[in-house]
């Protein structure tokens, strides 16, 4: 089922959104844009967990093209333009219906004001009928902190208003048990370069197992990003994690919400001894 872009936009860069007198530019699309979704997966229980929004083109272009189009100017209107489609496109496709959250990624240095940016999403949100509580917002550990305690309030604005909080792509980037310690997120998702053929590299399965326990120890849920192989899960679900993303279960689906292909109880069982991690939400 194809939305289109029609469906995030009114004639002319107007988003189908209340506006917000607190964003004095963040109803404007910077440039044309649209979502596609992933599935986080509970491999435990064949069920999606949550739907990540992934920022494409109107064609379906990958977000590196879309990306390219970002600078300073308009990252703002991007970020702001980013959650209106995500969250649009998620009530359209019933997404609120399925129990799953939506994860939505955003740039901290695109928020000026953590009580006056959040505005347009919470209307967005409310406009739509999509549950406040159904949010995730993700920061990557890869783009550079420079304001540790911007992330902070934010974070506190955040969780105020009963959103949860994700470090992505933790384990590749700048800020690392830093930000972990500071953030105390909710979800910490592995990098995929950590995942990657998991089963062939101890010293990583090492890292991935204490990892876990240092979530469990945190009550952070762990989430397993890149997962391409049965022999990869095998490897996640030996380390306790039941939480995934990857071509293994869904590629992301454009302007939709894609089939899982949920793996087998044997495979999601193999590993008997590792006891999962109980979800915080």
């Amino acid at each position: 089922m194809n939305l289109g872009l029609t469906l995030l936009w009114m004639s002319g860069p107007e988003l189908i959104a209340p506006k917000c007198s607190a964003c004095k530019d963040g109803v404007k699309q910077p440039f044309p844009m649209t979502m596609a979704f992933q599935p986080i997966v509970d491999v435990l229980e064949s069920r999606v967990y949550a739907y990540e929004a992934l920022v494409r083109g109107i064609k379906n272009e990958p977000a590196g093209v879309v990306m390219a189009q970002l600078t300073e100017e308009n990252r703002y209107a991007f970020d702001q333009s980013c959650r209106v489609a995500a969250i649009t496109l998620a009530a359209r496709l019933g997404l609120k219906d399925t129990g799953a959250k939506l994860s939505i990624n955003f740039k901290p240095g695109a928020v000026y004001s953590p009580s006056a940016c959040i505005r347009l999403t919470l209307e967005t949100a409310r406009a739509l009928e999509f549950p406040l509580d159904l949010l995730i917002f993700e920061i990557t550990e890869m783009e550079e902190i420079k304001d540790r305690n911007h992330v902070l309030k934010i974070a506190q604005e955040y969780r105020r208003h009963g959103f949860q909080m994700a470090i992505d792509d933790f384990g590749s980037g700048y800020s690392g048990l830093n930000l972990l310690a500071d953030l105390t997120p909710e979800i910490l998702k592995l990098d995929m370069d950590l995942t990657r053929n998991l089963h062939e590299r101890p010293t990583a399965l090492a890292i991935v197992r204490s990892t876990v326990e240092l979530c469990r120890a945190l009550g952070v849920t762990c989430i397993a990003e890149g997962v391409e192989t049965l022999e990869e899960l095998r490897a996640l679900r030996s380390c306790g994690i039941r939480l995934m993303q990857g071509y293994l279960l869904a590629r992301p689906a454009f302007e939709a919400l894609p089939t899982v292909q949920y793996p087998d109880s044997c495979d999601v069982s193999s590993a008997r001894d590792a006891p999962s991690q109980t979800l915080t939400a």
